[in-house]
């Protein structure tokens, strides 16, 4: 059916609990998925993980308690709608914690987990390169573990590139003035591969199962199959192939990588869409 599948203003939390409490209810009646980029503004005018780091270079934090307090108030209003709720790109230990409750509690709740939440920590920052500047921002040792334990228990169910093209000339100003965002779209494959199979949190089909049936069904669509009769939207993947990250090579036109260089095992061979090859090395 035509129409959006789901809301979201990403990027920025909805700050007004009215707003939030009416568009809970009208996603309600309009049986879509309302997505949130948990943040509270206040606790997020800085420019990276509130913390030793931060305080070192002598820079304002994002604290993790931001993300938890919009979280824990949007729990408190999808248990009055029971709207089917998305959390984007969980950061801390206390969302996981949080969702995890909320699932246990029945509540219709869904989340995702970007590569850089499960492979770098706020201690990359502090040699002042924009390219590790993100929001939410790199967190803590602990909060990567505890990410990846959600990703590997359930609590979070979906796997996404959370991919943010910068401009070459304004992600390479100072750190306090570049924007944030990183990318990964063209390495997540294997960036995923690194964070959750080598560390035998997931297997290959636990691990391809969160980027395909479980995002759809966080839109409520029966889509990611293989099942005959089905769309052919198809991504095929090598898992033994050994690569190494150099952006030069990305198709994107953005180079905001942080993980040039990195040695990778697994990678995106062919995509098709609607059974047309679009892209193949």
């Amino acid at each position: 059916a035509a129409g959006a599948v789901a809301f979201s203003d990403d990027g920025d939390g909805v700050t007004s609990t009215a707003v939030m409490y009416r568009a809970l209810q009208y996603a309600g009646l309009l049986g879509v998925t309302l997505m949130q980029h948990c943040q509270d503004p206040v606790l997020a005018e800085g420019h990276l993980n509130s913390g030793a780091v931060a305080v070192r270079m002598g820079m304002s934090g994002i604290a993790a308690s931001g993300e938890q307090i919009m979280l824990r108030r949007d729990l408190e209003l999808v248990e009055r709608t029971r709207t089917r709720y998305h959390v984007l790109h969980v950061s801390s230990a206390g969302s996981v914690e949080l969702i995890r409750q909320a699932k246990a509690a029945g509540l219709p709740v869904t989340a995702e987990a970007a590569p850089h939440h499960l492979l770098l920590t706020d201690a990359a920052c502090a040699g002042f390169d924009p390219v590790y500047k993100v929001n939410p921002p790199l967190r803590s040792a602990a909060d990567v573990d505890a990410v990846r334990a959600g990703v590997a228990d359930g609590t979070i169910d979906c796997l996404a590139s959370d991919h943010a093209p910068q401009a070459a000339e304004e992600k390479e100003l100072e750190f306090g003035l570049a924007p944030f965002g990183m990318i990964s779209l063209e390495c997540a494959v294997g960036l995923y591969a690194k964070a959750l199979i080598d560390t035998k949190l997931l297997d290959w089909p636990g691990l391809i199962a969160r980027m395909t049936i479980n995002p759809a069904g966080a839109i409520g669509r029966e889509l990611g199959t293989l099942t005959p009769g089905a769309v052919a939207d198809v991504t095929l993947i090598d898992p033994r192939k050994r690569w190494t990250v150099r952006a030069a090579n990305f198709r994107s036109k953005s180079r905001n990588c942080p993980y040039e260089g990195w040695q990778l095992k697994g990678k995106a061979v062919t995509t098709i869409v609607g059974g047309q090859i679009k892209y193949s090395p």
